[in-house]
């Protein structure tokens, strides 16, 4: 884990410019947003997520998280089929607050060009240089 200013990165997770991270898992990978995400959008009081079956394309919205602050769009660091959902984040929003690396995830999908599709987000070391850039 690097504190890049007051917002953790964690080793071993892939981002993207949409402030989302990506934990590969075997074929199959788990999303969620990063502690910059969670520290700009302040007090998280809902989201909104795909249904288990679903499919997201990289790039594209897939969901909603609302904050006392704004509505922002999750949208999608890879493509594939939703596998699970948290549901515990729906019920508690907060959790992205206090926990979005671990109990905050969001998604696990079985992605549908992984190899193809990881090229186009950051890698640890970039996203670490991409933080510091971030005001």
């Amino acid at each position: 884990m690097v504190k890049v200013k007051d917002v953790e990165v964690p080793e071993g997770l892939c981002y993207s410019k949409d402030y989302e991270w990506v934990k590969i898992e075997g074929d199959k990978v788990r999303i969620g947003i990063t502690d910059y995400a969670q520290k700009q959008l302040r007090e998280i009081v809902y989201v909104e997520l795909p249904a288990e079956g679903d499919t997201i394309t990289q790039n594209e919205p897939y969901g909603t998280v609302e904050s006392v602050k704004a509505v922002s769009d999750l949208v999608a660091p890879l493509s594939g089929t939703i596998e699970q959902i948290n549901t515990d984040v729906q019920d508690s929003p907060e959790t992205l607050n206090e926990d979005p690396y671990n109990k905050g995830w969001l998604l696990v999908i079985k992605p549908s060009d992984k190899d193809a599709e990881l090229k186009n987000i950051m890698d640890f070391a970039k996203a670490v240089e991409w933080h510091e850039s971030l005001s």
